[in-house]
């Protein structure tokens, strides 16, 4: 996997100009964000992205410098694109033309061909700014968390360089920065959405540039790839319908005390209607406030429904009814539609001023048995885990049991990683599958585990934000420690926001992930590339061990987390790109014949 550097070499030359692009972008963000520390930040995160891809796609053309797998569909379109003949199409694409559309346009700007190596070098580009783009996604995700709403802020943390680096280094995503798919683009153009979305929740009223920013990135997203839809319309425009809610900011009033369990709902659904909405960080959150949550927004977003559509969300239904009319046209949101249930399960703020008064109940006078047991069954925790758990054993089975759909295109191809999975695992014996029911719901676990992030790391203030329930949430939101007792590594502002956990409403991103993989018909890797970056951009910042004091232990205890992820990374990639360069092999019939016109075969994601 050598590097070579010839100046001859057209990489070498590209990379040239790259780099001044890239130091354009320095320039550019120094005059922007105001901050050199920040520019230098973007800059040395652009090239260093940049070196490493470019040292990938060089190696796989010294060794696969034809079209390879489905490069064999893409290239071949995007090259009659580059011939101008936008009115052929191979049916066996099942992605919209945004990728052979914008990389022609990316060619013709720069005078390049469309040869093989061009075409792969437009993704080379692509995951360099989608470093930024992921960058710029997690500051503005912290800042929004410490109530900075100014359009650009001086300061990125060092955690919003590392993440989006580390997003751009995941091995599924980098690997395809060497080919010609459309998995780097498709990631790019969503992460351009949420920023768009992230800049519209720093107001009450988004612009009409704003809103129409939103159309055209959405449908940009759903030009590269159709369940992009799921992300922005479902995820960000969820998200904004939240946002929306907790700028009605309803007059505050004091808890009454309940007689009966009729007159203590009608009392929250009352305050829910009017925006008064249960959202706790998730730190605190129990499964209990995860369905009172999700109960309070509908309630909101049904209750103001107008309010909503007309302030933030319309140009979301714009998105949304362009992909209506695709989906009627295609017969479906990809070719071969399949629901598919096993593929989730083997993936696995500004507050309104009536949420920040805290109100103390008045004495409860005598209440009915069903109001007690009501009240003690929502705050016992212990029965809440039990049934969360046996619920997860018993759904997660009947799933694996009733829906375990085997494509065969996963069977028929053993050049992807999955033939393996599927041979060595679910396929080796019967029982095997419903021994992993356990382990899938133990990965579930850990991911929303390590969202919640550390429980002493959010400010106090924070946690008592957007609490109204009947249960003990609010008692657990001020029993946390005073800022005095918390961690002495948390030494800044800006790892003040990088520890702060996301709050309950963010359980949107799962109802994304559902949507877009139970309706891919194929389990591959590159289908979870979305769920995890999102996933990714939403994950506190976590010491990796207690220090006392402040100062460059308590700076090391917290990035030691990033640097194993960048080591693991960077681990995977050279494994996968080793097995993929150095351990061709080729297809043979029963008979010893050579098959596929004795192409090379490869591994790969």
């Amino acid at each position: 996997m050598a590097l070579r550097l010839d100046p001859s070499s057209p990489w070498v030359s590209q990379l040239v100009g790259y780099v001044l692009l890239a130091t354009a972008t320095y320039i550019y963000a120094v005059r922007t964000l105001g901050s050199s520390r920040t520019g230098l930040g973007i800059f040395l995160s652009f090239i260093l992205v940049q070196l490493l891809a470019y040292a990938w796609l060089s190696s796989v053309t010294e060794h696969a410098p034809t079209p390879y797998l489905d490069e064999v569909f893409h290239v071949p379109q995007a090259q009659v694109y580059c011939d101008g003949k936008f009115d052929v199409w191979d049916d066996k694409i099942t992605t919209p033309p945004g990728l052979y559309i914008l990389t022609i346009l990316g060619t013709r700007l720069s005078k390049l061909s469309c040869s093989v190596y061009s075409l792969r070098e437009f993704n080379v580009k692509i995951i360099s700014y989608l470093a930024i783009a992921a960058i710029i996604s997690r500051a503005q995700l912290q800042q929004l968390k410490t109530g900075s709403h100014s359009r650009f802020s001086t300061w990125y943390s060092i955690d919003s360089f590392w993440t989006g680096i580390n997003i751009a280094l995941f091995p599924i995503l980098f690997f395809f920065s060497g080919l010609y798919y459309t998995d780097v683009l498709s990631t790019f153009v969503v992460l351009l959405a949420y920023i768009n979305h992230l800049g519209r929740i720093r107001s009450d009223n988004p612009s009409v540039a704003s809103s129409i920013r939103t159309i055209l990135v959405g449908l940009l997203t759903l030009g590269v790839r159709q369940t992009n839809i799921f992300w922005v319309v479902v995820y960000m425009g969820g998200l904004e319908v939240v946002h929306v809610i907790k700028t009605l900011c309803p007059e505050s009033t004091t808890t009454p005390a309940f007689k009966t369990l009729s007159e203590q709902i009608s009392f929250y659904v009352w305050r829910y209607s009017l925006g008064d909405i249960h959202d706790p960080s998730l730190d605190i959150a129990s499964p209990i406030d995860l369905i009172l949550s999700a109960i309070s927004i509908a309630i909101a977003a049904v209750c103001n429904l107008g309010t909503i559509v007309c302030r933030q969300i319309w140009p979301h239904l714009v998105v949304l009814a362009a992909f209506v009319v695709f989906v009627a046209w295609n017969g479906g949101v990809v070719l071969g539609l399949a629901i598919y249930v096993l593929q989730v399960i083997t993936g696995s703020t500004k507050p309104g001023p009536a949420s920040n008064n805290n109100p103390k109940k008045i004495s409860e006078p005598n209440q009915s048995a069903a109001l007690k047991a009501f009240n003690y069954i929502g705050s016992n925790h212990t029965l809440h885990s039990v049934l969360l758990l046996a619920g997860a054993l018993v759904v997660t089975t009947l799933i694996v049991r009733y829906n375990t759909i085997i494509h065969p295109f996963t069977l028929a191809d053993n050049r992807h990683f999955m033939f393996y999975v599927f041979r060595y695992t679910i396929l080796r014996t019967w029982w095997l599958r419903y021994a992993l029911v356990p382990v899938y719901i133990i990965c579930g676990w850990l991911c929303w585990l390590t969202l919640q992030g550390n429980p002493s790391s959010s400010l106090p203030c924070q946690k008592r934000q957007w609490i109204l329930t009947p249960f003990d949430t609010k008692s657990r939101a001020l029993s946390s420690p005073p800022t005095s007792e918390r961690p002495s590594s948390i030494a800044s502002p800006t790892i003040d926001a990088a520890t702060i956990p996301p709050s309950t409403s963010t359980a949107l991103i799962l109802l994304a992930a559902i949507l877009s993989l139970v309706t891919a018909p194929l389990v591959e890797p590159r289908y979870f590339i979305l769920p995890w970056v999102f996933w990714r951009l939403l994950v506190p910042a976590q010491p990796a061990f207690p220090v006392s004091g402040s100062g460059p232990t308590s700076l090391v205890s917290l990035y030691l987390i990033p640097l194993l992820e960048t080591v693991w990374f960077l681990l995977i990639n050279a494994a996968t790109m080793y097995v993929f360069i150095t351990r061709p092999f080729y297809w043979r019939g029963p008979d010893g014949e050579l098959l596929d016109n004795g192409n090379v075969q490869r591994f790969m994601w």
